[in-house]
């Protein structure tokens, strides 16, 4: 039975890191897949060269709809909110952005697409927003408030095993020309424990889908000399045997359900009771 997804994220290339192997899954098996962007991502960061060529938000923008036709989303809306990018950032005072908008309001716009779509499933982050970005725990703050009022069936934050993300980075930091910073210890405090997930959902037929939505970003993957490596460049040179390994699992927790073991693989069994 083929039912509707929406797929709620903070800024664009968050849907291909978190849930792109879940999206194309689901598209591939003919669900509905829809993707909500809160802003543009033009709080981000990129090498001189890209921002030369105009408008970040712009070019953000344009990469998310790449990315999305690739994973098989059926819509994209866009809310329109500024990035508020991290506390410490000079964006993060303007009153327009995503992380000061009033979690009602913002809840009430979200509910209007969940209704239209009759959405049977939403997709949110964790409350710490993985990894503490301001933007990211008011997509758990909106999205759940969102999920009540639209009366959504499925709430599924999604996150990481945090004891998996650790292995992860030991490995990855051994590789040739990986910053010290993605080691183990970038992982405390982040994401979720084993004990509270609910879901392992098994995306690595997805993996190469996964991969193209990635590199679709490449204003994430650019930087200036002497800058250091992102995050996505790490990533994308990795070989795919490694990729497939590290980013063919993606993580949730269900609202309303019990953690136990074995961890799901079907997003939507909850449906299917």
């Amino acid at each position: 039975m083929p039912y509707t997804l929406v797929s709620f994220h903070a800024h664009p290339d968050d849907e291909a890191l978190l849930t792109g192997g879940t999206l194309a899954r689901a598209a591939a098996e003919g669900h509905r897949v829809v993707l909500v962007v809160a802003t543009t991502g033009g709080a981000g960061s990129a090498s001189r060269e890209v921002l030369a060529r105009g408008p970040l938000a712009h070019q953000r923008q344009a990469e998310l709809e790449r990315s999305a036709q690739l994973l098989g989303c059926a819509r994209v809306v866009w809310l329109g909110y500024q990035d508020s990018g991290m506390p410490a950032a000079p964006s993060a005072a303007a009153p327009a952005t995503f992380a000061a908008a009033d979690v009602g309001e913002a809840a009430l716009r979200l509910a209007e697409i969940l209704r239209a779509e009759r959405a049977d499933a939403l997709t949110i982050y964790d409350p710490v927003g993985g990894y503490g970005h301001p933007d990211h725990v008011r997509v758990h703050q909106v999205g759940v408030r969102a999920a009540r009022l639209a009366g959504t069936a499925v709430v599924l934050e999604a996150t990481l095993d945090r004891g998996v993300l650790r292995r992860a980075l030991r490995i990855v930091s051994r590789l040739p020309g990986v910053p010290a910073g993605f080691g183990p210890a970038r992982a405390a405090g982040m994401y979720t424990p084993r004990e509270a997930l609910t879901h392992r959902v098994d995306v690595r037929r997805h993996a190469r889908t996964k991969r193209a939505a990635l590199a679709a970003h490449a204003s994430q993957a650019s930087a200036d000399a002497g800058s250091g490596l992102r995050l996505l460049t790490v990533l994308l040179r990795l070989p795919y045997p490694v990729f497939r390994w590290a980013l063919g699992t993606e993580w949730y927790v269900e609202h309303g359900r019990a953690p136990g073991q074995p961890l799901l693989d079907d997003i939507f069994a909850s449906l299917a009771r």
